[in-house]
């Protein structure tokens, strides 16, 4: 295992809600005090462990797919992958308002692709919100070769999706790469001869839990045979000469 350490013990995504938050309780607190004070302070608590983003470790599994995000495995099919067209597994993560919210690259490699689709904010355990709530689709040429695509999704509270990746960039896999506020999902769509290795209503940890095993064919040609050399007939050919 080795860690991820990049981000402080509360999420930069989360600072100005905090902030603000932090803000609304102490003028409660001054202005009313009792109950509503005390209202006030468990919400300030909920927003706090809402933007914890403890340290990481990172699965060093060897050709592995890891998940992007804490949660529950909601869904495991065979699709077709919109953003690419080919038929794929798809793997979905849904977070509730419980779980840490940061996502991390499932494999390491180089992004190819980008698409951000505004949307609806129907219950991100729903199936419709692959299609339809707001989303972003990352696609990165992994370093096994293969092409890994995984899509954060916005849910019934989420209303703001994070992403700090751009095309061209170069990712680790466990890298931390964005946040979504407040309820959501991630989907992670795998090649149909990866090897995969979770099931649905399994809850999963970020960058810690193997999703799938890409079955990564060796891409060396094999050694060509040296020519037969017949050395038995050619010494036959001079004895007759001789």
């Amino acid at each position: 295992m080795k860690f991820n350490n990049s981000q402080p013990i509360l999420a930069k995504e989360g600072w100005p809600i905090i902030g603000i938050s932090l803000v609304l309780c102490l003028l409660v607190w001054w202005l009313i005090g009792g109950f509503v004070s005390f209202v006030f302070w468990l919400a300030f608590i909920f927003v706090i462990q809402f933007f914890r983003d403890p340290k990481r470790a990172v699965s060093q599994t060897p050709h592995a797919v890891l998940a992007g995000a804490d949660g529950r495995i909601c869904k495991v099919e065979k699709t077709t992958n919109p953003y690419t067209g080919k038929e794929e597994i798809l793997i979905s993560t849904f977070m509730n308002v419980f779980n840490v919210h940061s996502n991390y690259c499932p494999v390491g490699g180089t992004v190819d692709e980008i698409h951000y689709i505004p949307g609806r904010f129907f219950n991100a355990d729903l199936d419709k919100a692959s299609e339809q709530n707001e989303r972003n689709a990352i696609i990165v040429k992994s370093e096994d070769g293969t092409s890994i695509t995984w899509v954060q999704i916005a849910g019934l509270v989420a209303r703001r999706i994070v992403c700090h990746l751009h095309i061209g960039d170069e990712v680790a896999r466990g890298e931390r790469f964005g946040f979504i506020r407040f309820g959501s999902r991630v989907d992670v769509y795998v090649p149909l001869d990866a090897e995969v290795l979770v099931f649905v209503g399994q809850k999963v940890r970020a960058t810690d839990t193997v999703l799938a095993l890409l079955n990564r064919e060796d891409k060396v040609k094999p050694i060509e045979e040296a020519p037969v050399i017949e050395v038995e007939s050619e010494k036959a050919e001079m004895t007759e000469a001789k």
